[in-house]
């Protein structure tokens, strides 16, 4: 015996009342539950829906869909953090190299000068500030998205609440620059040190910020395949 389309529904609902938000995941639990149902109609033709599907649900233990959800998260973190080093690895090829190769440098020549703490101070409040623009506005971004469909994946929320968080991280790592010595400047492996860090700093800022929400439909598609979105 299947379930009909009434008691799908009625499963995604279950999910939903269990605190799980996300459509991807909801699906992979439905999917779950309906075939340990179906298997034990196939032993007691009798048991009932409601019954069924509470002996389905006893299988994940006392804390419910909490690990599913755990596990759902690592997995999509992982894949997150596999996207975002994908396209890091770009820019130490070729043709992007030679931005990279041209942002360090001009990290580096500055950060020698008599100016240096200056343009430390300079560049940093110019990428949070970018950062902290973008945050907001990929959370406007975020929030139109949700009107147009009521269903949340956990990868599409990474993409948008992750980087907007790095806009945070940067602006409490603020006191770390008031602490740079003023004759930095005079010893090259810190000039080198902190010319590698701001280039770095920068390509995540634009990768995270930029690029992986501007792809954020084609992760979607891709991490999905199943869902037509």
């Amino acid at each position: 015996m299947k379930l009909n389309k009434l008691e799908i529904q009625d499963l995604y609902a279950f999910t939903r009342k269990h605190y799980v938000v996300y459509y991807d995941l909801q699906t992979e639990l439905v999917d779950h539950l309906a075939n340990d149902i179906e298997a034990m109609w196939e032993e007691q033709p009798q048991l009932s829906f409601e019954d069924a599907k509470t002996k389905a649900f006893k299988k994940f233990g006392i804390f419910g869909f909490m690990e599913p959800i755990e596990q759902k998260q690592k997995a999509m973190n992982k894949r997150y953090m596999r996207y975002l080093w994908t396209e890091l690895k770009k820019w130490f090829a070729l043709p992007q190299i030679v931005i990279t190769i041209t942002m360090f440098l001009a990290f580096y020549l500055a950060f020698t000068t008599d100016y240096a703490i200056y343009f430390v101070f300079g560049f940093y409040i110019l990428i949070a500030v970018w950062s902290g623009y973008k945050g907001v506005h990929l959370k406007r971004q975020f929030k139109k998205r949700k009107e147009v469909s009521d269903k949340k994946w956990m990868l599409e929320e990474m993409i948008f609440r992750q980087a907007s968080g790095s806009s945070f991280f940067l602006l409490l790592q603020l006191h770390n620059v008031f602490n740079v010595s003023d004759g930095f400047s005079d010893n090259n492996y810190i000039v080198l040190s902190v010319a590698s860090i701001f280039t770095f700093l920068v390509l995540i800022s634009y990768i995270s910020l930029e690029l992986l929400p501007g792809k954020a439909e084609e992760l979607i598609n891709e991490t999905y395949p199943e869902f037509s979105l």
